[in-house]
């Protein structure tokens, strides 16, 4: 009985050998939500889905070249090369719904580093999570998209979020410059809504009064009766339109115009600081002020990171959220590593494994901080600063 039962071990050892010799064997995925599989030599294909068409470019080509970095210092992973495919979100729902939709009619693509605007993220959120995959954000930072009755469940950023945006920008507003009343405009957008929203009611919680909390329509050109009706209602000492490049540019520039707000201070956030923003409000922006992710990085691994931005694109970053993307692909990447499933060269990860890992990241050591992400998929070491633009140049005054 013995004899029959080491006979029969022993031809099932050497038949399983056999079949793996001829790479015969069969991976059988279990994950939830299925399995990406990468045949031996297959580059991975990661997506990326940021702003790089219109006014709002800077902001999203910059994350795109963060991105490239991040493929570019990675090489390979578990033997497979990397394959990036761009899309753009068009910073709009429209964009974001149409990127989304074509990102995963590709069962290739593993992963998504996207949107840039908030208002692309909200749509594309939804489809990506529907279908089973996961994106990651490196410059959505609107409050509602990791609101834990809104969020969607394969969403994450390594951006801020807009409650530590708007609670500084009030506290420099109040504390720094010591005014006591402002006005809040947005332009409907959930990123530009909510950061106004967080701004208004921070500085009203330190004792300011909000004397009007208002709105533009995206496309607008003229914003004089917006402007008019806020100098009425104060007019106040502060105005913060935490808006995009081009309404921006319209804002500040005819800000100018109305003559009860020539002393008034103008203030914005991180959707225009970009070389194309210093364009747009001209020298109608000189000594304004802007809220943002704090970029005071340092550490070896940023100095190599610049010193390959500008080899490869010719210049100094253009825009804000360029180490955010490099985190967010190193985020993906490490996880693939973690997850990922070697089968005689093939490669199998499975897409909530993929997911779970990136939610469970704890202590990554990224460009932009220590990021560790909670249930919602707020994964920034969050750091915000203030930058006055003088002489055409962002400059760092606060903390």
């Amino acid at each position: 009985m013995v004899k029959k039962l080491l006979l029969t071990l022993a031809i099932f050892v050497i038949a399983s050998l056999a079949l793996v010799a001829c790479g015969g064997s069969e991976f059988v995925c279990e994950d939830a939500l299925g399995c990406v599989t990468y045949e031996k030599g297959d580059p991975i294909r990661i997506a990326s889905a940021l702003v790089i068409s219109g006014p709002n470019t800077d902001l999203g080509t910059d994350s795109q070249y963060g991105v490239e970095i991040a493929i570019d210092f990675q090489q390979e992973i578990m033997g497979h090369p990397i394959e990036l495919q761009a899309e753009d979100d068009g910073c709009s729902a429209e964009g974001g719904q149409t990127a989304g939709q074509k990102i995963v009619a590709d069962p290739s693509i593993v992963a998504v580093v996207g949107t840039s605007c908030s208002g692309a993220g909200v749509p594309m959120s939804k489809v990506i999570s529907e279908a089973g995959y996961t994106m990651i954000s490196p410059s959505n930072t609107a409050p509602s998209l990791t609101d834990p009755a809104l969020h969607e469940a394969g969403y994450l950023r390594t951006a801020h979020n807009d409650k530590v945006q708007g609670k500084a920008m009030a506290d420099y507003a109040y504390n720094v410059l010591g005014v006591r009343s402002a006005a809040a405009i947005h332009d409907g957008d959930p990123y530009t809504e909510g950061l106004a929203r967080v701004f208004a009611d921070s500085f009203e919680a330190l004792g300011g009064t909000i004397v009007e909390f208002t709105a533009v329509n995206k496309g607008d050109t003229d914003m004089l009766p917006v402007l008019n009706a806020v100098a009425a209602a104060g007019p106040p000492e502060f105005i913060y339109y935490p808006v995009f490049t081009a309404e921006g540019g319209f804002l500040t520039k005819q800000a100018k115009e109305v003559p009860a707000l020539q002393n008034t201070i103008l203030a914005a956030a991180d959707g225009m600081i970009s070389d194309a923003a210093i364009e747009a409000v001209g020298d109608a922006g000189e000594g304004m002020y802007f809220s943002g992710p704090d970029l005071s990085f340092s550490g070896d691994t940023y100095e190599k990171f610049i010193a390959k931005y500008e080899e490869k694109y010719g210049k100094k970053p253009i825009s804000v959220f360029h180490a955010h993307a490099f985190d967010a692909a190193n985020m993906i990447f490490a996880c693939i590593e973690k997850v990922g499933v070697d089968d005689n060269g093939a490669l199998h990860i499975g897409r909530q494994a993929l997911r779970d890992c990136l939610f469970a990241t704890k202590d990554f050591q990224g460009i932009t901080g220590n990021l560790t992400c909670d249930q919602y998929g707020d994964c920034a070491d969050p750091k915000i600063s203030v930058s006055q633009l003088q002489n055409g140049a962002y400059v760092r005054l606060w903390p």
